[in-house]
C-alpha cells in the first residue's frame, strides 16, 4: 500500500534540512567548493564588466580612429586571460569539491546501512524483502545525495546574483528593474517545478525498489521458475511493475520537458528586453555602449548558473524520498542489545541450557515455542526430532541468538546469551543449516571466510576440517583444489558437496557447541554415517545438537528430544522413545518408509538402465 505523498512545502523544508545535514557532515570540503563557486560567480560578473570596459575603451575608439593601440590591446588581453584563469580555478575547485563531498556521503551512508543490516535481528530482515534492502543500500543512498553535485554551484550562483543585482543598480536602475523581474520569476518557476515534481519522483523511487525486489526474487528463484515452467508468469509480473516504473519516469520526464524550456527561455527573454530598453537608454545618453554590452552579456551567461538552482530544487523530491527509505533503516528499532559478559578462554565442550523459553513470530497468533526447557551437558550429543512445523528450527535460532525469546533464558556455560558481549557467542558456537549458502569464491575462502592477506586458518587446518566433513576427496579432485572457484551459491557443486563444505566451514573454527540443523539431508547415508562417526571419534571438544530425521543419525545421539507443537513431548534414547511415544515411532517409520521407497526406485532405475 502506497503512503500518502507529503505536501510540496514539507518536501522543500525537509530537502533543505537534508542539504544542511550534508553540509554539516562535510564542512571542510563544502567550504572549499563553495569558495571556488563564489570565485567563479564573481569572475563571471567581472568578465561581463571587463568586456564592457574593453568595448568602451579599446574596441570603439579603435573603430573611430581606424587604428589599434598595441598597449591597450595587450592590457585588455591580459585582463581577460586573468579573469578566465580565475574562472577555471573556480570551476575545477567547485566540481572536484562537489564530487568528493557527494561520493564521501554516499560511501559513508552505504557503510552505515550495511552495518545496520548486520545489527538488526533476523526477525527484522524477515519483514523486509531482499530487493528492498538492496535498493536502500544502493539507489536510495545515491538519490539522497544527488543534489550535492550541483549544490556548491547553486550556492555560488546566489552569490553571483547578489553581485549582479548590486552591479545592475550601480550601472543603470532602469535595466536593474529587468533583472528584478526576470530573476524572481525564475525562482518562482523553480519552486513550482519542485512542487509538481515531488509526488512523481517519490512514486518513481518507490517503484524502483519494487522492480528491484521482483527481479531479485526471480533471479534468486531461477531454479523454481524454470523447473515449474513459470517463466511466462514471472515475465508478466516483472513487465507489469517495469511498465509502471516506465510510466512514472515518463511522467517525470514530461514535467521536466515542460519546465526546462521555460527556464531556458527566461534569461534569453531578459537579454532581449535589456537590448531593447538598453538601446533606448543608450540613445538618450543615460548609459554608454560598454555598459549596455556588460548588462546584455550578464543576462546571457546567467542562464546556466541559474539553472543550477533548478537542478538542486528538482532533485530535492527524489532525495527526500530516498532519505526517507534510508533513514527508516538507520532508525529501525529491534536490534539486539548486548552485554559485557564473556564466556572465558575455555576449550572444553560448552554447556547449553534453555530455561522455560517461549517465542512467538511477529505475524503469528500462537507461540511457535512454548515454555521449553532443555539441558545439553558438556560433550553430549542430542538429537532434536519432530514433525514439520514443530519449532525445531526456531529453537536453533534461539540457541544461536538469531532471535530472542519472548520469555525465559538461553544459557551457555551458565551465562544468559543476551548478556554476552557482541560477537562472543560466535566464538563458541557454530551452526550448519539445511539451506546452505556458499559465496562465489574459492573453496579456501568459503571455508575460512577470512581475509586473503591475513588468513585466520592455514591450509592444514582447512584440510583437517574438510577431511572431518568428508569433503577432502572431491575438493582434491577439483581443477585447482582449494583455489577452485565454485560459482554463485556453489552452483558447480552438488547439494551434498555444498553441505559438506558448509560443515567444514563450521568445523575449522573448532566450536565448543556445534548445531546441525538437518545439515546432512542432501548427503548420501553412507557419507552421513562417516561424517557423524568422525565427529564422535575426532578430537573435537564440542557439545552437539543435531536436528535429524534419519534413523542412522538419531541413533548416534546420546539422547533424543521429541517435540510437537512447540513443546517437548518426550526425551530419552531412540529405543525408549520408539517404544513409548507413538508420534515419534510413526514419524521414524514414515521417514524410513520414504527412504526405502527412494532406494527401491533408484535400484529399479539402475536395473532398467543395465537391461537397456
Amino acid at each position: 500500500m502506497s503512503r500518502p505523498s507529503p505536501s510540496s512545502g514539507a518536501v522543500l523544508r525537509r530537502g533543505l534540512r537534508l542539504l544542511g545535514r550534508a553540509i554539516s557532515e562535510q564542512r571542510g570540503i563544502f567550504a572549499i567548493a563553495l569558495s571556488c563557486s563564489a570565485l567563479f560567480g564573481a569572475m563571471t560578473v567581472a568578465n561581463a564588466f571587463v568586456l564592457g570596459e574593453v568595448t568602451g575603451r579599446v574596441v570603439l575608439p579603435s573603430l573611430r580612429e581606424g587604428a589599434v593601440a598595441a598597449g591597450a590591446l595587450t592590457a585588455a588581453a591580459l585582463v581577460i586571460l586573468g579573469v578566465a584563469g580565475l574562472k577555471i580555478i573556480g570551476i575545477l575547485g567547485r566540481r572536484i569539491g562537489a564530487g568528493i563531498m557527494q561520493y564521501r556521503l554516499q560511501a559513508s551512508y552505504r557503510r552505515q546501512v550495511s552495518r545496520q543490516y548486520l545489527r538488526l535481528p533476523l526477525s527484522w530482515h524477515h519483514r523486509h524483502p531482499t530487493g528492498e534492502l538492496l535498493s536502500n543500500a544502493n539507489s536510495d543512498v545515491e538519490a539522497s545525495w544527488n543534489p550535492i553535485a550541483p549544490l556548491p554551484f547553486a550556492c555560488g550562483t546566489v552569490v553571483m546574483l547578489l553581485i549582479t543585482a548590486v552591479a545592475l543598480v550601480v550601472t543603470d536602475p532602469v535595466l536593474a528593474l529587468v533583472g528584478l523581474v526576470v530573476f524572481p520569476l525564475i525562482f518562482a518557476i523553480n519552486l513550482v517545478y519542485s512542487r509538481v515534481m515531488s509526488p512523481r519522483v517519490s512514486r518513481a523511487q518507490q517503484l524502483r525498489a519494487e522492480v528491484s525486489g521482483i527481479a531479485h526474487e526471480s533471479f534468486d528463484g531461477a531454479l523454481v521458475v524454470k523447473t515449474l515452467g513459470r517463466e511466462a508468469a514471472e515475465t508478466a509480473r516483472f513487465r507489469q511493475h517495469a511498465e509502471e516504473l516506465r510510466d512514472s519516469l515518463i511522467a517525470v520526464g514530461q514535467v521536466r520537458g515542460t519546465f526546462d524550456p521555460m527556464m531556458e527561455a527566461l534569461p534569453a527573454l531578459g537579454t532581449l528586453a535589456v537590448l531593447l530598453i538598453g538601446t533606448a537608454r543608450l540613445q538618450s545618453g543615460a548609459i554608454d555602449a560598454g555598459q549596455l554590452v556588460s548588462v546584455a552579456y550578464l543576462f546571457t551567461v546567467l542562464a546556466l548558473p541559474i539553472r543550477a538552482i533548478g537542478w538542486v530544487l528538482g532533485d530535492l523530491p527524489r532525495a527526500v524520498a530516498g532519505w526517507d527509505r534510508v533513514s527508516a533503516v538507520l532508525t529501525a528499532t529491534g536490534q539486539q542489545k548486548h552485554g559485557q559478559d564473556r564466556l572465558g578462554p575455555s576449550s572444553a565442550p560448552a554447556h547449553l541450557r534453555a530455561a522455560d523459553v517461549t517465542f512467538t513470530h511477529a505475524d503469528a497468533d500462537e507461540p511457535v515455542v512454548q515454555r521449553i526447557s532443555l539441558d545439553i551437558p558438556p560433550g553430549r550429543t542430542v538429537a532434536l526430532v519432530g514433525p514439520t512445523g514443530s519449532g525445531k528450527s526456531t529453537l536453533v535460532s534461539l540457541f544461536i541468538r538469531l532471535v530472542d525469546p519472548d520469555s525465559g533464558q538461553v544459557l551457555v556455560d551458565g551465562t544468559d546469551i543476551g548478556r554476552l558481549r557482541e560477537g562472543e557467542l560466535s566464538t563458541a558456537a557454530a551452526v550448519v543449516a539445511q539451506a546452505t549458502f556458499l559465496f562465489d569464491d574459492t573453496v579456501r575462502q568459503n571455508v575460512s571466510l577470512g581475509d586473503e592477506s591475513d588468513p585466520a586458518y592455514d591450509d592444514d587446518e582447512i584440510w583437517r576440517a574438510l577431511t572431518l566433513a568428508q569433503a577432502d576427496r572431491f575438493v582434491r579432485a577439483l581443477p585447482d583444489g582449494l583455489d577452485t572457484r565454485i560459482g554463485e551459491r556453489g552452483t558447480t557443486l552438488s547439494g551434498g558437496q555444498q553441505q559438506r563444505l558448509a560443515l567444514a566451514r563450521a568445523l575449522v573454527r573448532r566450536p565448543r557447541l556445534l548445531i546441525l540443523d538437518d545439515a546432512t539431508s542432501s548427503v548420501d547415508p553412507a557419507v552421513e554415517a562417516a561424517i557423524l562417526g568422525g565427529l564422535r571419534a575426532a578430537d573435537l571438544a564440542a557439545s552437539v545438537l543435531v536436528v535429524a530425521y534419519r534413523r542412522a543419525t538419531i541413533m548416534l545421539a546420546d539422547e533424543v528430544v521429541y517435540v510437537e507443537h512447540g513443546r517437548i513431548v518426550a526425551r530419552g534414547t531412540h529405543d525408549e522413545l520408539l517404544a513409548s511415544t507413538e508420534g515419534y515411532a510413526a514419524l521414524i517409520r514414515a521417514y524410513a518408509d520414504a527412504a526405502e521407497q527412494r532406494r527401491l526406485e533408484v535400484a529399479a532405475a539402475g536395473r532398467e538402465e543395465g537391461a537397456a
